[in-house]
């Protein structure tokens, strides 16, 4: 339980920050994003549900939230490398803001970085807490600031993230959803159960299946989808149902082999990192849940249903922009950086691992999830070589399974 201290915290008047975010004007009909920066004057206690959109916005609504911290910082990392991100939680410390920190137990072959993170952390004075074991990954991203404004974001805290990647984030004063966020890092800290209470804050393992068939359930027209690989088959089904029913559904990502016949793009010009589900152009799922299995049911995700006309406008303007943009757009961004040669790719393969096949289908992944994207050599050596890694581990644990089940 939340004890009677944080309570008492989130349920005073919501918290003013500066904020950089969007405007969105409801039923701009531009086929691209069209937005104007907000005043800087403008107080997000005027505006309780902000839309972060990467890598349009970068790293700087997130600089501002720490900077603006007067009592406490509460984050959840999954994966972690922007320096002045590091400096900022310092810089906290230093002017008196209590700073907690939740650090994944494991995560797709960055262990030794987390490890390291801790330490550099530690230094700081900062406290930090690792998850549990108990489930496969805690591939959450959480930010809370003075226990009153709280970031869910689809993507993580790294320059690949922000910079190179399509991610959205959802920032929130309404108090429940802190209160919410807050009760769940507090049980994750502690190692503790979570019991979820708001249908609105998608938590995996704890309520995401029923949440998001739910959602995908109650859709009366249109369904447009970003997720980097549907593969649940429950999901699938579902889908499969609504288009049946007349429901438009468009996806940009990747659909497993089980395709009901939905219409799917390749996001183009950027790599794909976020998993949004816009329905009926009303609400919208922003999270880390992919409709797969594992992140379903063996993971810790985290993601939050809104309703605010101006964030989902957004979303779906973003959307509609991706959706039709053209390859061309990718060749000229391929001719202005260099791109990683299929021969460096398949030398480092061979160094990597014998288990060919394994190593074979993550590397196929990877150049999926980043053929948009502009990487340098050593970009892509560390990203294939994550990918090999969690592939790897993967296969392992699924042999161990079914030894398991077999004895």
């Amino acid at each position: 339980m939340l004890s009677t201290s944080v309570s008492n915290e989130v349920q005073r008047e919501e918290s003013a920050f500066g904020f950089p975010g969007h405007c969105f004007e409801a039923g701009a009909t531009s086929p691209a994003p069209q937005y104007s920066a907000c005043p800087s004057t403008r107080r997000l206690g005027e505006t309780p549900v902000n839309l972060l959109i990467q890598p349009d916005d970068g790293v700087a609504p997130l600089l501002s939230g720490i900077k603006n911290a007067k009592k406490s910082i509460e984050i959840a990392i999954f994966r972690f490398d922007r320096a002045e991100l590091e400096a900022a939680l310092k810089a906290a410390v230093a002017r008196g803001v209590s700073v907690s920190t939740l650090i994944a137990h494991t995560n797709r072959g960055g262990e030794i970085n987390l490890r390291k993170l801790e330490m550099r952390l530690l230094e700081m004075g900062v406290a930090v807490s690792r998850t549990a074991e108990d489930l496969v990954r805690y591939h959450d991203k959480l930010l809370i600031i003075d226990r009153r404004l709280l970031y869910v974001l689809s993507f993580n805290f790294t320059h690949l993230d922000i910079d190179h990647s399509r991610g959205f984030g959802i920032v929130t004063s309404k108090v429940r959803f802190v209160h919410e966020a807050l009760k769940l890092f507090e049980a994750d800290t502690a190692r503790q159960p979570y019991t979820p209470t708001l249908d609105s804050f998608v938590v995996s393992p704890a309520n995401a299946r029923r949440l998001l068939a739910g959602f995908i359930r109650k859709a009366k027209k249109q369904l447009l989808i970003y997720d980097p690989l549907i593969a649940d088959s429950e999901m699938l089904r579902l889908l499969r149902e609504r288009t049946k029913a007349g429901v438009e559904i468009k996806i940009i990502g990747r659909v497993s082999k089980r395709n009901p016949g939905l219409e799917v793009r390749h996001l183009v010009g950027l790599r794909l990192h976020t998993r949004t589900i816009i329905r009926d152009r009303r609400q919208a799922f922003v999270g880390s849940q992919s409709l797969r299995r594992a992140e379903l049911d063996s993971r810790r995700e985290v993601g939050i249903i809104v309703h605010e006309p101006k964030a989902v406008n957004g979303l779906v303007q973003t959307f509609e922009a991706d959706w039709e943009r053209k390859e061309t757009e990718q060749k000229q961004r391929s001719q202005a950086k260099p791109r990683v040669s299929k021969k460096a790719v398949k030398a480092l393969v061979k160094e990597l691992s014998p288990l060919s096949p394994i190593v074979e289908e993550a590397v196929k992944q990877v150049a999926s999830d980043t053929e948009s994207a502009c990487l340098n050599l050593k970009e892509m050596k560390v990203t294939v070589k994550e990918a090999v890694q969690e592939a790897v581990r993967e296969r392992v644990k699924e042999m161990v399974m079914e030894s398991m089940e077999k004895s």
